[in-house]
Parts: C-alpha cells; structure tokens; sequence
C-alpha cells in the first residue's frame, strides 16, 4: 500500500464513500450499498477526507444531461485514481441500468458497473474486479431481492424510510423510470409491518412509507385496499408517532385511504400528491390517467376530512405542445389547490422516452418565462398559507441538520405534524433530535415558520434516546473499527419530499 493510498484508509481499514444522485428510491438505496460495504468490512470515509478507497456513485437517468454530469464527475477522479494504487470506483442506479455497455467505454478507469436490480452484488463485484484486475459489469434484468432483506446504514436513529414496493406500471410518457426500476413488485404487508416494529423497537418514532407509485400497493397482491389497510395497521403499532408516505398518484388515490388518513392518529396531515399539469389535453399527452377535474376532487375531498393537510405538489413546465393556454390551466389549479409547497421541474428530455421524440418541444426561452411565474405564484400562496400558521400551537419533532442557520440564531428545528420547516427558540432545557416540543408559531415565511417565544414544553422521547445513544457510540469508536449500525431501515425522511425526477 503506497503513503498515498494508507493516508486515506482508516486504521488500515478500506473507506468508502457513497455519492446519490435523483429521487427518494435512490436514497433508500443508497443505505442499503452503505451497509453492504460495511457488512463487508468497509468503513465511511471520514468527514473532509480527501478521497476514498471505493467510490460508489448511484446514479439518476431522468435529466437530459444526467450522463454528463456523471462523466464529468468520473473525470474529476481519474487523475487521483492513477495516483491512489487500489482505488475502485462503481457505478450503479438507473443511468447504470440503462448505459450499461457504454460507461466503461467512456470511462474505462471505471471497475464495477451495476443496475438497479442486483445492487446486493456490489461486494462481490468488487472484490472480483480487485482480483481479476478488469472491470465488472453486471445488470440483472429483474429483481434478485427486495432490497429491505438487505444490510442498511441508516442515516438517522429517529426517522426511517420503509420500502412497501419497487418498480412501476404506469407509462407516463416523460419517464424512464418503469424501463430502469422495472414493473410493481410488492411486498408482503406481514413484512413490512414486522420491519417497522423492528425500526420502533430501536427507537424510531417516524417513518416514511416508500415507493414509486405507493398508493398503487396492493396491484401486485391483488387487494385494491391493502395501501388503506397497511395506514390503519401502522397505527396499532406501539411507539410509532409519525407515518408519512410519499409518493401516491392520483389515479389510485381512493376515498379509503382518505378515510384511513383521517381516522388513523399517526398518519400525519400531509399528502405530496403530484399533478404535473393543470391542463386535460397535456395530462392525455404525457399518459396520466387523470384530469383536472379529478385532481381537484381529490384535493377538496382531503382537505374535508383533513382541514389541516399541508399538500405539496410536482409540476412539469413546458411540456412539448404545451400552450399558453394550457399553461394557464395549470396556474388555476395552483389557484384552487393552494399547495403549501410545490417542486417545479422545467421539462427535460428523457433519453428513450416517447416525449423526448414528441413535436412541439418548448423553447428555452418560453419554458423559462413560464417556470417564473409558475414559481412567483407558488412563493406567494405558500407565503399566505403559512401565515395561517402564526398563533397556532404545533408538536414538532425536533431534526438534526434541517437548520443551516442555527448555530448562528440560537435556534433549533423541528418537522411540524403536516412537514412544515419551524426554527425555534433553542430551551434551557437540553433536548435531543427525535425529542418533541411544544411551541407557539410568531412569524411566517414562504418556506418555514418561526417560534420566537419560550418553548411550552419538552417531551424526551425514546428516539431522542437512540439519538443520544448512537451519537455516544459514534464518537466512542476507534477508529477503524465498524460502525455497528442497526442492519434494517432507512434515511432520515425529509417529509414532502419531491420526487425528484418529477415522474410519480
């Protein structure tokens, strides 16, 4: 091993570094390749480190320019790859699973290409390219196993992602992701139950129900109301505060999963329902199997049962053909929706989509004037709905690193019940990330709330204890031992989270 190469290990022990591009379910994926790499005895390179003995990037196939941006960044390695002997590098996700035969054409310092299907395999693919002294390229056309059966590296102790199902079915014209992920596979519900009673057992308090399409669950197992079922069973479970689920499609949104929001007290008010366009004949062009009308009753029907639901939204821009006209169709229902929050996408082409090949791409310029508005209207109606917080009493759940500002303000940050961002008057009282407190809501931006009076109360919860108890574990480590990390769950969810490629 070269004084270069040993300067990054830690403690003689080979480091690794995981580098995600794109939506939640590349997230989610993200933990479980950290804890293959651990289960194999890798350890994460350290915070400011320069380099790694294995970089894995998890790559995102719905931007245009998603292979550019990939390559650039392989470039940027190549000069410290020749430099660091025993340096491997792994690409994987779904740009991997589509450009399988030409990244190590373009990229040949490359060792190890892998698709979505078969990211268990990356330990073996290593230690195989590390051996054979060539790279590896392995994609599995279906899924080898659900990922939950695999080893994870949570991000958070309090907060968890739960995949219910993978893949997609829907056709949506502007999305690759069913051609990458594959169709619907869902999970048994006596699994996922027993994965979040694990999770609780461990101190998580919240948890994010995942998937593609997550509502649709149930399509595979033939139970057309297995998603309002799995909502009320999470609610009998003991110790689970939270149950958030993102992202559901309109198109199986049904009056029993309102009703089961509604009726169960953990599922928190808060729906990310994404509408992509406001106008009938675009939604027909891109494939969704909704309109207008549709969307708009199924925002009224929540909002009766659940008077105090943050929804947020994705909105595709300047979809080929789109019209003034249509444009205008989608800032009625901004309008009429009053979204608390929404994520713009301007629209990209997706290589191997039907959009990408449609006529009537968008100009530049016009898809640009549009986005602005889009995101002037959006700014000043999230900006009133969250004036309507000011006086209110909320729980939040107190989070770690949502605060980019707080050291500075003497302030904390927590997730109200329905996601809203609020910093508040950091208390006498030391509270913990997962703790819940009890504040008074004084002041309104567009994108978060303020609490700058006294907190009312503290609850230490036993989340807070996993916190505290893993941060101790942490910093007690030697180093280059493993971390020992619990082997089931997910990353801390940012609730409201956006799809990402704007594709749900």
């Amino acid at each position: 091993m070269s004084s270069i190469d040993r300067s990054q290990s830690v403690g003689g022990t080979r480091t690794y570094e995981v580098r995600t591009y794109g939506c939640q379910m590349n997230v989610h994926d993200s933990e479980r390749l950290s804890g293959l790499l651990e289960d194999a005895g890798y350890v994460r390179a350290p915070e400011g480190a320069d380099g790694a003995d294995v970089v894995v990037f998890n790559t995102c196939a719905v931007r245009e320019n998603a292979d550019n941006k990939l390559y650039g960044n392989l470039g940027h390695l190549a000069p410290k790859k020749a430099s660091r002997p025993g340096m491997q590098i792994a690409v994987g996700g779904c740009l991997a699973q589509k450009d399988r035969d030409t990244i190590v054409k373009r990229a040949p310092w490359v060792d190890v290409v892998f698709g979505t299907h078969n990211i268990g395999k990356l330990p073996v693919l290593l230690e195989r390219a590390r051996v054979q002294e060539e790279a590896q390229v392995e994609i599995a056309e279906s899924l080898e196993a659900f990922p939950s059966t695999l080893p994870t590296r949570r991000e958070s102790a309090y907060a968890a992602w739960v995949s219910i199902s993978v893949g997609c079915n829907n056709t949506c014209t502007f999305c690759i992701v069913p051609a990458l992920r594959g169709k619907e596979k869902d999970r048994r519900p006596g699994d996922i139950l027993a994965e979040i009673e694990a999770l609780v057992a461990e101190g998580v308090s919240e948890i994010t129900l995942l998937g593609q399409n997550v509502n649709a669950y149930g399509s595979d197992i033939g139970d057309r109301e297995a998603f309002s079922k799995l909502l009320r069973a999470c609610g009998k479970i003991d110790g689970l505060e939270r149950v958030r689920f993102t992202s559901p499609h309109p198109r199986d949104f049904t009056d029993d999963v309102i009703a089961a929001m509604a009726e169960t007290p953990n599922v928190m008010p808060q729906l990310h329902m994404p509408l992509q366009s406001g106008s009938d004949p675009v939604l027909k062009a891109m494939r969704r199997s909704y309109r207008q009308e549709r969307f708009l009753g199924i925002i009224e029907k929540v909002r009766a049962a659940i008077p105090h639901a943050a929804i947020s939204t994705d909105i595709i821009v300047g979809f080929p053909g789109e019209t003034e006209e249509d444009f205008e169709q989608t800032l009625h229902v901004v309008r009429e929706a009053r979204f608390a929050q929404a994520f713009t996408f301007q629209y990209s082409k997706r290589p191997g989509t039907p959009a990408a090949e449609m006529d009537g791409q968008i100009p530049k310029k016009v898809v640009q004037e549009r986005y602005e508005r889009l995101v002037a209207l959006q700014e000043e109606i999230s900006w009133e709905e969250n004036k309507k917080q000011v006086g209110r009493t909320l729980e939040l759940m107190v989070a770690e690193g949502e605060g980019r500002k707080d050291d500075t303000t003497h302030r904390l940050s927590g997730r109200a019940p329905d996601s809203r961002l609020v910093h508040f008057t950091k208390p006498d009282q030391g509270v913990r990330p997962g703790d819940v407190v009890t504040v008074e809501i004084t002041y309104a931006a567009p994108h978060h709330l303020l609490a700058e009076g006294p907190v009312l109360d503290v609850r230490r919860t036993r989340a807070g204890d996993a916190w505290e108890k893993r941060n101790a574990a942490e910093k007690a480590k030697p180093v280059g031992v493993m971390l020992g990390l619990p082997k089931i769950g997910a990353p801390e969810p940012l609730p409201a989270v956006a799809s990402g490629c704007g594709c749900d």
